[in-house]
């Protein structure tokens, strides 16, 4: 049965989560205790389906685009939910539970993708980047115990490699590679459409950083706190690149500090070095670099791919 795509894939790919739960529950590899069954099963619920589903739905939405028009059948739609499935496995990965989750993948991987001519590329690209993720992770937590003896380490260059590699990859480029295995692409022959993806969320990390301090609660549904929990943010690294030896002293004696007086000063010397244009400034470059590159895509379908998911970013509020 044939699909002409799907205007809205959210409910089919919440459907499809269930039936992936069930056959984790009832995988043969492992004789599951009641009690065990059911821890995973809570687990699995607490853990898996909660957030946008961004990343997930973006697989199939990828894919759709990548197909120009033709019509998709019912299976690869639910091979695509799969996949986005294994995406939101991905950012899960935490210690125990998260040594369960991450061998899930690979079940799952097997179960649904052992015939497909392109399954040994899935597990290099999963493992690849589930690496990157956890060494981002990594870098990021070394960077903060560093910064908080020592502000000035906080410098851009290792900013961006915490934030390509924590975020960008698993959040822009796995989705969309996910879709160019499915089409039956090389992923070697899209090194630029990589790139493409990984300026793309180093943006969304830099907006992401933005927010936390000067967006609408109301509107992003969170308090920031990157300020309080001594991260190693954008905006802070643009400040001590801008700061004078006063507005330096502010910052050191301010950030990372829970005290709301603190968090108020830190901001004040923001707001003192214009860090709120430099960001309007960055974010229209940003914008106008990434189009650039993507119009310069000799694949149309690719150039729909890569303005769908600049399109879901391009001065969010959230």
């Amino acid at each position: 049965m044939a699909s002409n795509g799907i205007v809205d894939v959210r409910p089919k790919f919440e459907k499809i989560y269930l039936e992936l739960k069930a056959q984790i529950l009832a995988d043969p590899a492992f004789d599951y205790t009641v009690d065990a069954r059911q821890w995973v099963d809570k687990m699995l619920d607490y853990t898996v389906p909660g957030g946008k589903l961004n990343r997930g739905l973006s697989v199939i939405d990828s894919y759709r685009l990548l197909k120009a028009g033709e019509e998709i059948s019912e299976d690869e739609v639910f091979l695509g939910c799969v996949l986005g499935w294994c995406i939101e496995w991905v950012g899960l990965i935490a210690v125990n539970d998260g040594i369960l989750l991450r061998n899930h993948i690979c079940r799952i991987l097997k179960m649904h993708f052992r015939t497909k001519p392109y399954y040994v590329d899935l597990l290099d690209l999963f493992n690849e980047v589930e690496f990157q993720t956890a060494s981002g992770q990594l870098l990021d937590l070394i960077t903060t115990h560093e910064g908080a003896t020592d502000l000035s380490k906080y410098k851009m260059p290792t900013y961006v490699r915490i934030v390509q590699y924590k975020t960008a990859y698993y959040s822009f480029y796995l989705p969309v590679a996910c879709a160019l295995l499915m089409a039956g692409e090389n992923l070697d022959n899209h090194v630029d459409v990589k790139n493409i993806l990984v300026q793309m969320g180093t943006y969304f990390q830099v907006q992401d950083d933005y927010l936390d301090c000067f967006g609408d609660p109301e509107v992003i549904g969170k308090i920031g706190t990157d300020i309080e929990d001594f991260k190693c943010s954008w905006l802070v690294v643009q400040a001590l690149e801008r700061a004078n030896e006063s507005q330096l002293q502010r910052l050191y004696a301010n950030y990372g500090k829970t005290d709301p007086s603190c968090v108020a000063e830190v901001k004040a010397v923001y707001r003192d070095l214009g860090i709120q244009d430099v960001f309007l400034e960055y974010e229209r470059t940003s914008y106008k670099e990434l189009i650039s590159s993507i119009e310069a895509q000799e694949n149309e379908s690719l150039q729909l791919v890569l303005k769908s998911f600049l399109g879901k970013i391009y001065k969010r509020q959230k």
